[in-house]
């Protein structure tokens, strides 16, 4: 056999080979993240984004209703009928009336972003802006900027919008963002405008009114309230609405009527 059959033949044999083992490269399509041999979990194959499937994980996420003061992390799925009566009697709390006009709002009403000099709420003058704050709370294995004590540089999030796990870094920050739960321009509309510029700081700032979550998802949002627009993952809506409710009745404000007959029926009422 001459030299080019013999190569010919080997090259055909390394094809077979391939073939039978079913190789393929592992690689991150995110480009997120440090390096774990390009490889997705078992438990959470990665969707189009190199993000991790929904897989049901909600990580540390602690349910809204032992959650009132909004400093422990995430969001968890409120399951049973028990809590989901204590849901309602939450919800029924709060106060309904009819959106006032936007004219007036901007974003720098309600402060500097992220500002850690909210007066009134938890977290706020620890020497880290308020997003860090948030994405240390709500993130698993986080890894801060070289020579920083505040500034995530990577983590994996388990987003509770989407149920996905994202493994995050700084580089794609917006892939994460931090939603207002119940939305800056809905509490102008709803009775912010006539607050105080410290009183308004205090809400755009309060971890019980912020949430980590996929940022596609958030940009959906606007300003809507829970008629118009909901988390994509079912499973987790009561627990958002309870949410939305705990800020109403902590900053008396009141929701539209359709948005309170939604909140109270994804909550079984």
């Amino acid at each position: 056999m001459n030299t080019r059959t013999t190569r010919a033949a080997a090259c055909a044999a390394a094809v077979l080979v391939v073939a039978l083992a079913g190789c393929k490269a592992d690689v991150d399509v995110s480009g997120d993240g440090p390096s774990s041999g390009g490889r997705t979990s078992a438990s959470a194959p990665a969707d189009n984004n190199g993000n991790g499937g929904s897989g049901g994980d909600q990580g540390r996420a602690v349910s809204p209703l032992d959650n009132p003061d909004g400093t422990k992390p995430g969001l968890a799925a409120i399951t049973s009928d028990a809590d989901k009566q204590k849901a309602r009697d939450l919800i029924a709390k709060v106060a309904v009336k009819g959106r006032g006009p936007k004219t007036g709002y901007a974003r720098d009403e309600f402060g500097s972003a992220w500002t850690d000099s909210a007066k009134d709420v938890p977290l706020a003058h620890n020497g880290c802006d308020t997003r860090n704050d948030l994405l240390k709370r709500d993130g698993d294995d986080v890894h801060y900027r070289s020579g920083s004590k505040c500034v995530v540089s990577t983590m994996t999030f388990h987003d509770p919008y989407t149920g996905k796990t994202i493994h995050w870094t700084k580089t794609k920050a917006t892939t994460v963002q931090i939603d207002h739960v119940m939305p800056l321009s809905y509490d102008w509309q709803m009775g912010a405008a006539h607050w105080s510029k410290d009183k308004r700081t205090d809400i755009a700032n309060d971890p019980l009114n912020l949430l980590p979550a996929d940022g596609p998802s958030n940009s959906s949002k606007g300003d809507s309230g829970p008629a118009s627009w909901l988390p994509p993952s079912k499973q987790i809506r009561c627990s958002y609405v309870v949410r939305f409710a705990q800020v109403s009745l902590k900053y008396d404000l009141p929701v539209t009527a359709p948005d309170k007959k939604m909140m109270l029926s994804l909550c079984g009422g």
